[in-house]
């Protein structure tokens, strides 16, 4: 289990001073982003090692009792489930003592194609052309 802590901001909350709920769907995606970081796998470690990515699915979330500025918001974030290619975080929110929310994400787990070059490139959809900083060195500049 992954715990991570928030302080809600002025701008995190409605005009009634209450957290406006789309914010609990932006932390749960930080706390998730905040645990790979501690396990050494933030996003472009996760492409450069393994050249994936873990797009969402599926999301959800229960609202139990408000939560107002300057409230310390603790996350906690578990894994409930994990299939060949789909797995879920689920999570707990607290302010003190007392629940607050609950929620989920289902990820999957996707491999990109793997490109002919590492190397940082540009590409012209329109066009079909691509390049990698790699071609380009050396070439003169029109």
């Amino acid at each position: 289990m992954f715990e991570t802590a928030f302080t809600v901001e002025w701008g995190d909350c409605d005009e009634a001073g209450i957290v406006f709920y789309p914010n609990y769907f932006y932390w749960f995606d930080c706390a998730y982003q905040r645990w790979l970081r501690k396990l050494g796998l933030g996003q472009r470690e996760l492409r450069r090692r393994f050249n994936g990515v873990t797009p969402l699915v599926d999301v959800g979330a229960r609202f139990v009792k408000p939560v107002r500025y300057d409230d310390e918001l603790v996350i906690y974030a578990e894994t409930t489930a994990w299939g060949q290619r789909r797995f879920q975080v689920d999570y707990r929110l607290s302010v003190g003592n007392v629940e607050v929310a609950s929620g989920f994400e289902q990820r999957a787990w996707r491999t990109l194609p793997i490109q002919a070059s590492s190397a940082v490139g540009t590409c012209r959809p329109s066009s079909g052309q691509c390049s990698s900083e790699a071609d380009v060195e050396g070439r003169e500049r029109t």
